[in-house]
């Protein structure tokens, strides 16, 4: 059962009541991520992030782990690019505990001058392991290529040179500005009851800096060809992400979009993995994933392999895009997508985490919580001719972004077997 108030100061807060579970996940959201800094600020939410564990005017770093750890509790963060979560779990009894650590990280952290400074070499080590992990650094440059010079490119962590620009003002005035009232709100999901965390939460929120959420830059398309962009260095693998232009958040063809990925590379069943790796064997892993935005969207499909493999890989990806295109899919293959989808927002359901993320995402994203059964309802109205739609209006060559982390020197020859779908 979700239940959402909305105080006077434009706080929210949002309760999944599960009272057959033994915990409580507690999460602190704010409706500011990576796409909302100024470009010589990017960096500053996740810089922020790591600042409200060093320590506030009650408790040291170390009293913070402490406070959720030694009560069998378990306390992170994550920033995306378009929200910053602060989450605890813990047994239900601890709620209050849990309650008072994350808002005291938020609301009185020190941010004192050592721990900024330990801090900014701390992320700089960070982006310095991405950078090792081919993997990761791939995807990365996919987001350079697909929104260049705008914030949805950059990356989240920010770069050694706006860390080493960003000083103790700078970090403040952001928290000020932007980790406001309006932009938050505090879930709590399992053995809970909505009017105890009310009642617990309200003796905070008048501490809360009142203002109304922030606004961002707007995604900006001028893509009249595939890009591909490389990154040379000595690998032992080809690190491939091929990154489609898709659509919003609010786009009704995200359903359609969203069978269409699992039909297409999402698990084991799906055609990539059975072509590439189960058919020749040129891969070990290959997945496809589709990210939604408030006003954008993408499809990603990466893979590592043979350099020897990529032009041949890279051709049986873009047939199975053109096959989409081409031909709706079987009956048979799209009941099993749907199961699939259901299945995993079903077994989602049944974990406190989960439903923190749940509600907290969709808040922040749609301004209300869309019932899980509502979203399988309208994947069962999914035809599959709208999945053939679908792939039509996104699998176009000019929606194409190519990035590679390999030994080649070169990726120009790539460009016709994107431009063939």
């Amino acid at each position: 059962m979700y239940r959402v108030t909305r105080l006077r100061n434009g706080l929210r807060v949002a309760t999944a009541e599960m009272p057959h579970m033994v915990g409580v996940s507690v999460g602190v959201w704010v409706g500011v991520g990576s796409r909302y800094e100024p470009a010589r600020l990017n960096g500053v939410c996740h810089f922020i992030e790591h600042l409200l564990f060093k320590g506030t005017r009650k408790r040291s770093a170390k009293e913070i782990s402490q406070a959720v750890e030694g009560v069998g509790g378990y306390l992170n963060a994550f920033t995306s690019e378009e929200s910053t979560c602060f989450h605890a779990r813990a047994g239900h009894d601890r709620f209050d505990e849990l309650l008072d650590v994350l808002l005291d990280m938020l609301l009185d952290s020190r941010f004192a001058s050592i721990e900024i400074a330990k801090e900014r070499e701390v992320i700089k080590e960070e982006i310095a392991m991405y950078l090792d992990e081919p993997q990761h650094q791939v995807q990365e440059l996919l987001n350079t290529t697909l929104w260049p010079d705008q914030p949805l490119g950059r990356p989240i962590t920010g770069t050694t040179e706006t860390l080493d620009a960003m000083g103790r003002r700078d970090l403040l005035d952001y928290l000020r500005n932007n980790y406001v009232s309006g932009s938050t709100l505090v879930v709590a999901a399992g053995n809970i009851k909505h009017r105890h965390a009310l009642q617990a939460i309200k003796q905070y929120a008048r501490h809360l800096t009142p203002g109304q959420r922030s606004v961002f830059t707007p995604v900006g398309v001028d893509q009249p060809s595939p890009r591909i962009s490389l990154f040379s260095k000595k690998t032992e693998q080809c690190q491939i992400a091929l990154g489609i232009r898709t659509c919003s958040r609010h786009d009704e063809r995200r359903y359609a979009l969203r069978l269409m990925n699992t039909i297409l590379g999402e698990n084991m069943s799906s055609r990539l993995f059975q072509v590439i790796r189960e058919d020749r064997g040129l891969a070990y892993s290959i997945y496809s994933t589709p990210s939604f935005f408030e006003d954008a969207g993408d499809l990603v499909i990466s893979a590592g392999l043979d350099p020897d493999n990529l032009v041949k890989t890279l051709g049986l990806i873009v047939r199975e895009l053109r096959r989409l295109v081409q031909a709706s899919p079987s009956t048979a293959e799209l009941r099993r997508a749907r199961e699939y989808v259901n299945g995993q927002i079903d077994l989602g359901q049944e974990s406190t985490d989960n439903q923190m993320n749940w509600v907290g995402e969709q808040l922040l994203g749609y301004g209300s919580i869309l019932p899980p059964h509502r979203i399988q309802h309208r994947l069962a109205q999914v035809t599959a001719s709208e999945i053939r739609s679908v792939a039509r209006d996104f699998f176009r060559p000019e929606r194409l972004n190519l990035a590679l982390v390999s030994p080649l020197k070169s990726g120009r020859h790539l460009s016709r077997l994107l431009c063939a779908l």
